[in-house]
């Protein structure tokens, strides 16, 4: 870029490679990026709700991930369009904060974007429709907060956090399971639960899955599944009451850290340096014993020379343990974790009242199994499934299921769902744009007509005529004054979600309103757009 003036003296700015670069202004921008949106808007909308499709995705290695979740769909998809990519990083920042409602955010602003090109073909600016969306998120926050409904629920009485978890496994693959799998996520929130400080350590809870078996097998473990197995085959496959030492240490002697040379001339000289190996080992042994551990935990590997000793003085191990199961171990038995084999003592031994090996089919897969622990911190929830892809995807249902019982242990407020929440609000916001003077009032309508969109694809996937569906309800919910009425997507027979027990975390929906609008005010605001042009 450079500067230059004409025959007059006045400035002008001179961009260099222009003809290498493609430029759109204007409207003509907005209305670009509202496209680019609508496009991915497309892709997930029918995977919305209980009735909502999958979508299988390949990735160039030839992986292959079958799933309904918005955030892996759009992660797993190669966006290169850059308001497409906004999108993915919404329903990221939706997933990262929430956990659950990442296909609702997207739908919901692309749903405002398109509301929103109308109003500037009839002429509108888009920051004074951008303003409108903006009051019309306060309406409808503010008509959240009035008919959320409080969830008092006790580590006796989980019966609340159950039915919520269930509304969030009812869309997924693994809805027919939905019931347990959904006692088994609160269940384990509740385990590493601070009540008092309304906290949840999400990361002390273990996801671990194994394909082969059915999804009904699916369990809770009070304690650490590891995808190891003792070290010698001759070792017992289950210990009781046992003393855990934890080492990251390697059963090795030491290695000389600087360059030497052994000239050995004589089977003597050989024996003596074979004596002096199996002394290393056997004072490595002793130590284990003399501190009193059963068994041992090693994040290292060890020889066959270290394992044949181990097991001659019956002293089970187990190796290449990872450094994050060995810290949900020393945090679920009490251990310390030890670097050197002198520091092991009886003060820094863990405890669990038993570890088995437990074998799975004819594969000679093995896993170890630790339970009874003294600090139930962590806990793992073990998948089964059919194949490799349901475990992944029962995997992440749960892992949207946990995030929902921690915000409700955060905050025990939540809205009704089947779109109920949605149409609530978008009354709501009518009611308060015929009071407003200003332009406003069009993005104010305009968004309440958006919000439409949530109930919308709910009815038209569950195989319901969508406007007949959403105008009854509507029409229902303003002469009833009943904020409770929704889709009936599973044919209970009722529209009353109360009855139906489907119910979604306050925080989740203000969160959604929150981002889709922030977005879609971001997205009106680029009147320019100057890329590379592939063809120059």
């Amino acid at each position: 870029m450079s500067l230059a003036f004409d025959e007059y003296g006045r400035p002008f700015i001179i961009l260099r490679e222009q003809e290498k670069k493609s430029r759109v202004k204007g409207i003509d921008a907005v209305k670009q990026n509202i496209q680019a949106a609508k496009a991915v808007s497309r892709v997930l909308r029918t995977s919305l709700g209980p009735k909502g499709m999958d979508k299988m995705l390949q990735s160039s290695d030839g992986d292959v991930v079958i799933t309904n979740d918005g955030a892996t769909i759009l992660d797993q998809m190669e966006v290169e369009n850059q308001i497409g990519k906004l999108l993915v990083e919404l329903s990221k920042s939706q997933d990262q904060e929430i956990g659950d409602g990442t296909t609702g955010v997207v739908v919901l602003a692309s749903s405002l974007l398109e509301h929103a090109e109308g109003l500037l073909d009839q002429g509108l600016h888009p920051l004074r429709i951008a303003e409108g969306y903006e009051m019309a998120c306060k309406v409808a926050i503010d008509k959240l907060d009035e008919i959320g409904a409080e969830f008092d629920f006790t580590a006796d009485r989980p019966e609340p956090l159950v039915k919520t978890c269930m509304t969030t496994l009812s869309s997924k693959i693994v809805g027919r399971c939905k019931r347990r799998l959904a006692e088994m996520c609160v269940d384990a929130v509740l385990d590493v639960a601070d009540i008092e400080r309304k906290d949840v350590n999400l990361d002390l809870i273990k996801l671990e899955g194994k394909s082969g078996g059915r999804l009904e097998d699916s369990s809770l473990v009070q304690g650490i599944l590891l995808d190891k197995e003792f070290s010698h085959p001759q070792m017992p496959k289950v210990l009781t009451d046992v003393k855990i030492a934890i080492l990251t240490c390697p059963f090795e002697p030491p290695k000389p850290k600087i360059k030497h040379k052994i000239d050995i001339d004589s089977v003597e000289k050989f024996e003596a340096l074979r004596e002096q190996e199996q002394q290393y080992f056997r004072d490595m042994v002793q130590k284990c014993k003399d501190s009193g551990a059963d068994l041992i935990i090693c994040q290292w590997g060890f020889d066959d020379e270290a394992n044949h000793l181990l097991m001659h003085h019956n002293l089970p191990a187990v190796r290449w343990v990872g450094g994050v199961e060995i810290e949900l171990l020393a945090l679920a038995t009490g251990a310390r974790i030890v670097p050197r084999f002198e520091e092991l003592s009886v003060d820094k031994l863990g405890f669990a009242k038993v570890v088995r090996e437990v074998g799975f089919g004819t594969t000679h897969d093995k896993q170890l199994v630790i339970e009874g622990c003294p600090n139930t911190n962590a806990v793992t929830i073990f998948v089964r499934g059919g194949n490799k892809m349901v475990v992944e995807e029962t995997k992440r249902s749960l892992h949207d299921a946990l995030c929902v019982s921690r915000n409700l242990v955060r905050d025990n407020h939540v809205v009704y769902g089947g779109g109920a929440a949605e149409m609530a609000c978008s009354l709501a916001i009518q009611a308060v744009a015929d009071t407003v003077a200003g332009v406003e009032q069009y993005g104010m309508r305009a968004f309440a007509d958006a919000l439409d969109i949530i109930p919308l694809s709910l009815a038209e996937n569950s195989g319901l005529a969508p406007i007949d569906s959403v105008t009854e309800v509507k029409a229902r919910q303003l002469a009833e004054n009943n904020p409770y009425l929704g889709i009936d997507c599973v044919d209970a027979g009722t529209n009353d979600m109360r009855e139906q027990n489907v119910f979604e975390t306050l925080i989740g929906k203000r969160q959604q309103m929150f981002l889709a609008t922030q977005v879609c005010k971001m997205i009106l605001k680029i009147d320019d757009i100057i890329v590379p042009n592939d063809y120059a």
